[in-house]
């Protein structure tokens, strides 16, 4: 680990905001994550012609996911976000999906966030706030790019904040296990 670390920073803020980095920016065709023991962010993928990220992606520290890894963050900001920025966001929904890859099955959860100082996000509270049209089109997003990787990743359903801060906890306890 590197004194900066950015996977091991506050999770929690006060008020019930949340840290979250951000790994690839809106619009790209590059998927990066950020590794901690280089304390750089690298190239992890590269997605297909015509697929891009429609909006910035990254993780929240001081959590584990089932598969190993911080729990993803997708962030609908105003604009793009630069890869590498700190923000603080405030949960409003999930999308959770299971991986089938090789016979094996893992949980890959998407949790949504907006950035605190949003303009245009600032009345979203929860996902049901969105344009139903929106949640379809991130799941098909998801959805395709698993595919294109030769995994089959299924919706298992959307959830609203309590439910993203329900999957959050759980990320933040098994973080907090692993010491």
């Amino acid at each position: 680990m590197t004194q900066r670390d950015l996977s091991r920073m506050p999770l929690k803020l006060e008020g019930g905001d949340v840290h979250i980095v951000i790994e690839t920016t809106m619009g790209s065709f590059n998927k990066y994550n950020y590794n901690p023991e280089l304390d750089a962010f690298e190239l992890k993928d590269v997605l297909p012609r015509g697929s891009a990220y429609p909006f910035d992606f990254g993780f929240f520290p001081s959590t584990l996911s089932e598969a190993g890894d911080p729990i993803d963050a997708l962030v609908l900001s105003d604009q793009g976000l630069d890869v590498g920025i700190v923000l603080k966001g405030r949960l409003i929904g999930v999308l959770e999906f299971s991986d089938s890859e090789d016979g094996e099955i893992t949980r890959n959860d998407r949790l949504i966030a907006v950035p605190v100082c949003s303009v245009m996000y600032m009345q979203v509270k929860t996902a049901g706030d969105l344009p139903p049209a929106l949640l379809d089109q991130l799941e098909a997003f998801f959805v395709h790019d698993a595919a294109f990787k030769g995994k089959r990743r299924r919706l298992l359903r959307r959830g609203n904040a309590k439910r993203a801060e329900k999957l959050l906890a759980k990320g933040s306890a098994a973080f907090n296990k692993t010491g």
